[in-house]
């Protein structure tokens, strides 16, 4: 186990535990978080631990050609069920990520440490919010990083409408040219849109990729 400290480094990822653990501590400066995605790592905590960061192996990730789109979503899109925006919303969208309740987890990770961080990638055009309008509400949405790699590092989403995020999610993947989503870690609702597991190693050609 790796505790960091005010340098601005990480371990080899190699060093990552069983479950992908890699590091504890540091900070969730601009700097150190920019670092991080540039290395495939993340930092994922509850509201009282210490940060921990992370690099599993395998990594969950979809790529944008994989994408499944059920025909009852191509309905949707036929009629333009849902407005669909981009970094107009990004705080009310990493707001309603923190108050989703989650299976398995007693409290949210993304508290006011981590909204305040991603809003300071937000500033510097580093991390994006898709926001998922109906009525002129915001209905779901979801944020992450993009470091101008063809890489989208997907974070968080929620949803207050059936489809509002799913819609959000593959707009996202038709409108831009990523080359890949880093969905991180296993999730049912991911899973169902086409991601899949691939090799730590596999994922780290594809971020290391020119």
């Amino acid at each position: 186990m790796h505790f960091l400290d005010e340098h601005i480094v990480f371990p080899e990822i190699s060093e990552a535990d069983n479950e992908g653990l890699l590091a504890v501590g540091g900070d969730l400066s601009e700097q150190r978080l920019i670092l991080a995605y540039q290395k495939g790592i993340f930092p994922w905590f509850n509201a009282y631990d210490p940060i921990l960061w992370w690099c599993p192996d395998p990594r969950f990730v979809l790529y944008p050609s994989q994408i499944r789109v059920s025909k009852s979503m191509m309905q949707l899109f036929k009629k333009e069920y849902f407005k669909v925006t981009y970094n107009k919303a990004f705080l009310e969208v990493i707001t309603n990520c923190g108050k989703i309740k989650r299976k398995d987890q007693e409290d949210t990770w993304i508290n006011e440490q981590m909204i305040e961080a991603y809003m300071n990638l937000h500033k510097k055009g580093l991390a994006k919010s898709v926001e998922v309008w109906k009525d002129n509400q915001l209905v779901g949405g979801l944020y992450g990083v993009d470091l101008n790699t063809g890489i989208f590092f997907g974070e968080s989403m929620f949803t207050k409408m059936s489809n509002a995020s799913k819609y959000g999610f593959i707009t996202l993947l038709q409108e831009n040219n990523y080359r890949l989503i880093d969905c991180q870690i296993h999730s049912n609702h991911l899973e169902s849109l086409g991601a899949i597991h691939i090799s730590r190693a596999s994922f780290m050609s594809l971020l290391n990729e020119k």
